[in-house]
């Protein structure tokens, strides 16, 4: 899992606790359920059985991958509308092209973020670039979406293209963990991802026997997600591992730990803390609309329709069926 790598002992460091932090507890731990996405590509959906309330501004994420594929194998999204919130795409290991109806894109590879505001509506695609399709190899990243509020639901499409080194990079205080800061601020250290909803995206990798404690504004709530590995989460050492995400209660502190002994392929504990000011409005779904009312869902899927969501560009990447 290379992401964005880092000697820990030569970067800036985290605070240590102070007396008056608050440990935010561990609510409850949810094992994520595996799914199918796009062209038939692996997911963990994060958020299975976690409610609006605990994971509010977010409102869908899935770990894709991690896989190894065979040459031909790749696979991704066919072209798909948007509207009304905003997807980050984090690749961690492996690279995906992206292309959409306003004129954002690029690879995304190795560390890398594609930060798409849908807004009022936009078309696009993601697909692993035709090198990949050919010799095989990792694929592993998460697909975040992050809720709009009503007064931004209509706002104009955006893209941010966030490279590997552009995160912030900070260490534990005893340089024990890596935290790349992908939005948000962490102690004092912040990340280059410009958000409608205030957020917090963090990748942690704590080493085996290592333990840190984050800082977090106490106004956001806080999901720990394990990307690989296992550890603990909180003052209560509660247990979690691969595919597990943690909802935590109040607080200003989160803590990792990561077991002494780690499977032979997965060194550290690596996990994705996930944090944001909720926005507490009323949500209504469908497939790929995130709206606050019926209506405009029924007018999401209308104009989509009508082709005013955008148009496919002339020059357009085409999906790999492999």
């Amino acid at each position: 899992m290379p992401a964005v790598t880092a000697d820990a002992l030569t970067l800036p460091r985290l605070s240590a606790p102070g007396l008056g932090d608050v440990e935010r507890p561990v609510k409850k731990v949810i094992t994520a359920p595996s799914g199918l996405e796009g062209e038939g590509f692996p997911v963990r959906r994060m958020f299975a059985g976690v409610s609006l309330a605990d994971r509010d501004p977010f409102v869908h994420a899935d770990q894709m991958g991690e896989i190894d594929y065979a040459p031909g194998e790749p696979k991704g999204t066919p072209w798909h509308p948007h509207r009304g919130f905003e997807t980050v795409t984090y690749m961690i290991d492996g690279t995906f092209q992206h292309q959409d109806s306003h004129g954002g894109g690029g690879l995304i590879a190795n560390g890398a973020t594609q930060w798409m505001t849908a807004g009022s509506g936009i078309l696009h695609i993601e697909t692993p670039p035709e090198a990949l399709v050919v010799s095989g190899g990792r694929f592993h990243g998460v697909q975040l979406w992050v809720n709009l509020p009503a007064k931004d639901k209509f706002s104009a499409p955006r893209y941010q293209s966030i490279e590997g080194e552009d995160v912030a990079l900070i260490a534990s205080p005893d340089g024990g963990s890596l935290v790349r800061i992908i939005a948000g601020d962490v102690g004092g250290f912040r990340g280059p991802g410009s958000t409608h909803t205030p957020i917090a995206v963090v990748h942690t990798t704590v080493s085996p026997g290592a333990r840190v404690s984050l800082p977090w504004n106490p106004e956001y709530n806080a999901l720990v997600y394990v990307l690989a590995g296992q550890g603990t989460v909180g003052a209560d050492d509660t247990p979690v591992r691969l595919g597990q995400t943690a909802v935590l209660g109040a607080g200003d502190r989160v803590t990792l730990a990561a077991s002494p002994t780690q499977e032979s392929h997965t060194p550290n504990l690596e996990v994705l803390l996930l944090g944001g000011r909720p926005i507490r409005e009323h949500v209504e779904m469908y497939g790929p609309f995130v709206m606050n009312t019926k209506d405009e869902l029924r007018q999401a899927i209308e104009d989509f329709q009508a082709g005013r969501l955008g148009v496919i560009p002339e020059n357009a990447l085409m999906p790999h069926r492999g």
